[in-house]
């Protein structure tokens, strides 16, 4: 089978597509013939070698945590889920990922995929979709009536975090620039604050109870940032380098999110699309052999929107 994978971290250059022997699964596992995968920025930052301490990766490797696609075999102790069933999920972190034709999955981190939109826009989905979910939900506890500040919602998560605050009934003041403000604003925010042309510490004009930062801004930019939640709030960032800082006087927590699989989180997402409620936004489709233009595009800040990379079979 064919897959993408990289013998030596390094530049966008380590990637290669090459022919692979197709895996088999073992107990607890599926085998999934992939629709496609998404890119997602961490794969950059494991390619690059920058993620050898939390992410330990065994060389080669093939990227893709998302995965959309359907069931081709089962392991051992498989319950509940059958062959030709169309699922997704976040794959584990450290394993082999779906750049390429299959790709093995413990069945217990898969979803049924959404039946309202084209499988391959489903790999959109889950590593972005959960960031947002854990961050609003788990983390910062987002409750009807309260005002949140997303700060970065220009980008895939952002445009999952408008939506699912909107969806439960929160005020949503949103930071964007100018090439991403109409998506924004379609989401669902009630406020835009453009990045590029304002102080956005300054241009919050009444507190907030939550902020949830997705943009890579320095540590001046996050501690004013913090400095606009009422007491009592929290403040959840993503970008992970960086840790989030706290006000312990006025009991303002910040919270370092590192996202995880969730297959019950899933299913809410995917119930949720299917309902017509949460919109699955993709920027393009790009086949597998041209994941290492992607990863060089992203490189150079060039990669804007969700980029879904379709496998063979599914083209």
């Amino acid at each position: 089978m064919k897959a993408v994978r990289f013998h030596e971290y390094g530049g966008p250059e380590v990637l290669r597509q090459e022919e692979v022997e197709q895996p088999v699964p073992g107990p607890g596992q599926v085998r999934i013939q992939v629709a496609a995968t998404s890119f997602n920025a961490v794969d950059g930052n494991i390619r690059g070698g920058f993620m050898q301490g939390p992410i330990p990766v065994t060389l080669p490797h093939t990227p893709g945590l998302d995965v959309s696609g359907t069931i081709d075999a089962l392991g051992e102790g498989v319950q509940g889920i059958e062959p030709g069933d169309q699922v997704i999920g976040f794959l584990p972190m450290t394993g082999t990922g779906a750049a390429a034709e299959y790709v093995l999955a413990p069945a217990e981190i898969l979803a049924p995929a959404p039946k309202s939109i084209p499988l391959p826009d489903a790999a959109a989905l889950p590593v972005v979709g959960l960031t947002a979910w854990q961050a609003l939900f788990d983390h910062a506890r987002l409750t009807s009536g309260q005002r949140v500040l997303i700060n970065g919602a220009g980008g895939a998560v952002g445009g999952y975090a408008v939506q699912l605050a909107k969806q439960a009934d929160a005020y949503v003041i949103a930071t964007a620039g100018p090439h991403s403000r109409d998506q924004v604003r379609a989401s669902g925010a009630d406020e835009i604050i453009d990045h590029t042309t304002t102080e956005v510490s300054a241009a919050v004009s009444k507190p907030v109870d939550v902020v949830l930062n997705l943009a890579p801004i320095d540590p001046e930019q996050l501690a004013a940032l913090l400095t606009l939640i009422h007491p009592g709030g929290v403040l959840v960032n993503t970008t992970v380098w960086m840790p989030a800082p706290s006000d312990e006087e006025r009991g303002v927590r910040g919270i370092d999110l590192f996202v995880r699989s969730d297959a019950g989180q899933l299913r809410q997402l995917v119930a949720l699309i299917d309902s017509g409620e949460l919109h699955v936004d993709v920027a393009r489709h790009v086949p597998l052999a041209e994941l290492p233009a992607v990863h060089a595009q992203a490189a150079a800040g060039e990669l804007h929107g969700k980029v879904v990379i379709v496998a063979p079979a599914a083209t």
